[in-house]
């Protein structure tokens, strides 16, 4: 919009004002999609179960699953590194080739502690998720003895 006008601004007046607004350049964080049904479900949760007591939430059983990168998160990320120094352990980020970079885990837990972990080998879908529920569910409730007062 400046040069527009005639006006000539260089671009380090333009990071020093955005410094100076403590604005800085870094990579966008990723989180979830959450959409307006998935807050709508999310509040008719907490309004119904509200008013439970400690008894109720600790024989609550919660799961789920999580992708962990065996090389770190798969982010941009940002190195200062000097010219001729680009393939240098410090300044690189170790791949795997055809896959094998990460493990996808389903586990689940109470107040009281952890139940089964699952190492997912296969592209979840609904009947896997189903058939991971039918064989761990069981068992990590008698484990955790839920439901015995």
């Amino acid at each position: 919009m400046l040069e527009e006008t005639g006006t000539k601004v260089s671009i380090s007046t333009v990071k020093r004002v955005l410094y100076r607004h403590n604005l800085k350049g870094s990579s966008a964080r990723k989180k979830p999609l959450v959409q307006n049904r998935h807050k709508k479900a999310r509040l008719g949760f907490a309004t119904a179960h509200g008013d439970k007591d400690r008894t109720f939430w600790r024989n609550v059983l919660w799961s789920d699953e999580t992708k962990i990168e065996l090389f770190g998160h798969n982010d941009h990320r940002y190195v200062w590194r000097k010219k001729g120094e680009s393939c240098k352990p410090k300044n690189t980020i170790p791949t795997v080739k055809h896959g094998g970079g990460s493990i996808m885990l389903w586990g689940c837990f109470v107040a009281g502690g952890t139940g089964a972990l699952h190492k997912i080998d296969v592209i979840m879908r609904l009947e896997n998720y189903v058939d991971i529920l039918k064989q761990l569910l069981k068992t990590s409730v008698r484990k955790l003895n839920l439901g015995h007062k």
